[in-house]
Parts: C-alpha cells; sequence; structure tokens
C-alpha cells in the first residue's frame, strides 16, 4: 500500500468523502427533497406522514418519544423499560428499576433519541452514579436485552388490508476488535476505517480499555449498540425475507395499535427460533421517520440508496392517505414547522451529550 492509499485509508475526511454511507443526513437526502416535495403537492400537505401511525406522535417522523411509543407495544415483545425526567435523583432511579426488577446489565437512551445518541450500557450501581448526572434531557432505563444478535425490520401495511410485509432487513455487527497479542484495542481501532471515525468518542467512552492487549485470536466487542453512528457495521440480508418470517411479523405488527409503516430493531437469539415467534425482543419502534437501513450495507451504491428511499416513501405516501381518507388528520403548516423548530433545537442538546 502506498503512502497516498495509507493517508486516504487512515484520514476521516476522504474515508467520509470516498463511502457514502458515512455522508451526513442531509447530504444523502437531499437529491431526494424534490421527489418528496411532488408527494407533498399531492397530498396538499407536506407533513403528510404525521397520518401513517395514527398512535404515534407526528406519525414517527419527529419528536415521538419512546416512553410514548412503548405502550403500544404487547408486553411479551419488549423490554421493562422506566421513563425518569432529567435531574431525577440516583436514590429515585434505582429504587425504580428495583421496583421494576430491572437487572444490571442495562440500557440508559434519551427519552427522544436518533442514531444512537445518548446510548449507555451501564453494568452496575456505581456506573449508574456516574452517568446519570450528564443525561441533561429525559431518558428511559431498560433490560438489556442479552440476546447476541440483532437487525431492524422494516415493516408495512396498507390501513385496510390485514396483512403487510417485510420491506427490508439489515443486520448488524456491533463494534469489536480481534487481538494480534501485540498491538493494545486503540491500534487496533486504528487499523479500521469505521471505527477511525469513531476514535474521539471511542477515547472518552472506552478510557479504561483502550490500553489492553487482546491475546491473538481473541474477539472483544466494545460496543454492543447497533447503530450505525457509533460504530456498527450493517448488511442487507432482506434475502432473508420470506412467508414465513412476513407470517410471523404481522402477528407481532398487528398487535401494535395504528401502526403501519416503520422500523423495528430486534434483538434474538437465532434465526430459527425468531421465525417461531421465540427469543427476541424489540428493542426500539420507529415510525415515518424511519430509515431503510439495509441501504448502509457497503456493497450498495448510493443510487440503490436511493431507489429504497423512494420506494419507502411511496408506501408512506399510501398509507397517510388512506388513513387521512378515514378521518386521521395530516399536520397544519404551522404544526409542521413548529415541529422541525422544536426538533432543531432539540438536536443542539442530544448532540452535546457525550456518555
Amino acid at each position: 500500500m502506498s503512502k497516498l492509499q495509507q493517508y486516504l485509508n487512515q484520514h476521516p475526511f476522504f474515508i467520509k468523502l470516498l463511502h457514502w454511507e458515512y455522508w451526513s443526513f442531509n447530504v444523502v437526502y437531499a437529491p431526494m427533497y424534490l421527489v418528496y416535495l411532488l408527494f407533498g403537492i399531492r397530498a396538499r400537505s407536506f407533513f403528510f406522514f404525521a397520518a401513517a401511525n395514527p398512535t404515534i406522535k407526528n406519525g414517527g417522523f419527529l419528536m415521538e418519544t419512546k416512553s410514548e411509543i412503548d405502550p403500544l407495544i404487547p408486553n411479551q415483545y419488549k423490554a421493562a423499560t422506566l421513563l425518569f425526567n432529567v435531574g431525577t435523583l440516583a436514590e429515585t432511579v434505582i429504587a425504580g428499576i428495583n421496583e421494576k426488577n430491572i437487572t444490571y446489565p442495562l440500557i440508559i437512551k434519551p427519552d427522544n433519541g436518533a442514531r444512537g445518541r445518548g446510548v449507555r450500557k451501564v453494568n452496575n450501581e456505581h456506573e449508574l452514579r456516574e452517568v446519570l448526572p450528564l443525561y441533561t434531557v429525559d431518558y428511559v432505563v431498560q433490560n438489556y436485552i442479552p440476546y447476541p444478535k440483532e437487525m431492524g425490520l422494516f415493516y408495512v401495511r396498507m390501513p385496510n388490508e390485514a396483512k403487510g410485509k417485510v420491506t427490508g432487513i439489515v443486520g448488524k455487527e456491533f463494534l469489536q476488535v480481534t487481538g494480534d497479542g501485540t498491538s493494545n484495542v486503540l491500534q487496533l481501532l486504528q487499523q479500521n476505517k469505521r471505527y477511525i471515525l469513531q476514535l474521539p468518542v471511542l477515547k472518552k467512552i472506552l478510557s479504561n480499555q483502550l490500553d489492553i492487549v487482546l491475546p491473538a485470536g481473541q474477539t472483544q466487542v466494545l460496543l454492543p449498540y447497533g447503530n450505525h453512528a457509533r460504530g456498527c457495521l450493517f448488511l442487507d440480508l432482506s434475502y432473508l425475507i420470506d412467508d414465513q418470517l412476513t407470517e410471523q411479523m404481522n402477528k407481532v405488527c398487528t398487535q401494535i395499535d395504528g401502526f403501519y409503516y416503520g422500523r423495528m430493531d430486534i434483538r434474538y437469539n437465532t434465526w430459527e427460533e425468531l421465525l417461531q415467534g421465540k427469543n427476541f425482543s424489540i428493542i426500539e419502534l420507529n415510525g415515518a421517520g424511519a430509515d431503510p437501513t439495509h441501504i448502509y450495507d457497503p456493497n450498495h451504491s448510493i443510487f440503490f440508496a436511493w431507489k429504497e428511499i423512494i420506494r419507502h416513501w411511496v408506501y408512506l405516501y399510501k398509507i397517510a392517505a388512506i388513513n387521512h381518507k378515514k378521518g386521521h388528520r395530516y399536520l397544519t403548516t404551522r404544526e409542521g414547522l413548529q415541529m422541525f423548530k422544536e426538533n432543531a433545537a432539540y438536536d443542539k442538546v442530544l448532540n452535546a451529550l457525550v456518555v
């Protein structure tokens, strides 16, 4: 490898430039806004998405909260979850999780979060007390689901139809390193383009692990979060969609009142058990604002991504239009602009979180 190639492979700017999956949301979606404009004109509302999932605030596009969505999911499919307001005393949080029988390790995340910001796995009470003061927004505490695999599954169902379909699956490979017996964790991270982009945050979160030298061949997961922005590798598993999976997901999703369009992030043990409806849990449910995240597979081009985004927006438009005819309202222009304003302000707070 030449020095130029090595430089291009290690400099964050060029890593982002040469790999579209690292481009910002606004850059990826910029050419799509004209398409969205056409949908808005046809719907006579640029905020038609609000009718897609009538039981979720704003249809799940922006500013919906996990604590509002959680009650919609049947208990057998979700982790135990508790909501706490910012500034809640640690003793109150500890008493709450003990009463709810939430055990360590557990997960803390902002009640209104996106793209993995502010998500933290906490292993014991000492860590909990250290982390809680860092949250400047309301947050939820959840049971950590120990199943080894995670995926994002996109589901759509027309409101006038009894069954829907799975339109995409993304498999998630957590941020991990494999030791060589000589390099420490930091050095191993610096050998991976994906992880180089995460180093500023990783140095803060994993400060006590960076000097560890792993034995040759030993693999260690450093961040057990299925978020692309936290170094997780996304792989398109849509080829696994079949009648059995579709039937199982229909059993689940038709029990979620008012849910017609969105992505479920699911932890599961084995694929065979998932198809049988066993040993899996929905850890996140995203509505109208959800990405079809299988597009971020490194093997896909930006043109594939645009095609998939449009395909899913067609579903979004059709579902919202049917629900609108059933009496579910779109947002007014004033309400929609206020939603974006509130989200922009909230984004600044989330971006400042370092947990």
